[in-house]
């Protein structure tokens, strides 16, 4: 589609219309880890958000049709890497092996959840609540400690990742 020209369409409908709309929305890219039977874990989630300030909540919004989804559904533990811009081959790793993570140089928090070092930001968090929305569940989770450190974020936009410039 030409810039400046709009298309309007059905959601319900056109749904690669709709992904489209959605992924003009430029993202942060986080991954998502946790501790399980099979060890530690991790998924490449773009659906984060701030939620409170008082008390910690962040939120998180993991697909029901993943073959992941099992591991982070019922996790009362989990953490939250905000990648930064030289991270891409973790990202990339993570997104084609649930266990690459043990490839990934991690340290393992005061709880046993593995931390991605060099992670712009982190959040270890325990499950606050859950929320089913569709095809996809909202996992709030209460942040118990935080960590962050300066750097550019590996970004998502229109199925592409790439890196934010400042001007």
């Amino acid at each position: 589609m030409d810039a400046g020209t709009i298309a309007t369409f059905d959601p319900s409908t056109d749904a690669d219309s709709f992904r489209g709309a959605l992924g003009t929305f430029v993202t942060g890219v986080t991954v998502v880890t946790t501790d399980s039977l099979e060890g530690p874990v991790a998924i490449v989630a773009n659906s984060f958000a701030s939620v409170s300030l008082d008390p910690p909540l962040v939120l998180w919004s993991p697909a029901k049709s993943s073959k992941r989804f099992e591991h982070f559904a019922g996790s009362r533990r989990f953490a939250i890497h905000v990648l930064s811009a030289d991270q891409r081959d973790i990202c990339a790793a993570i997104i084609k092996s649930k266990t690459a993570i043990k490839d990934v140089p991690t340290h393992l928090s005061h709880c046993g959840m593995p931390i991605i070092e060099g992670a712009l930001a982190t959040f270890e968090c325990n499950l606050e609540t859950t929320h089913d929305a569709g095809d996809h569940v909202i996992v709030v989770g209460l942040v118990t400690k935080a960590h962050h450190s300066g750097g550019a974020p590996l970004v998502f936009h229109a199925g592409k990742y790439g890196a934010f410039k400042e001007s």
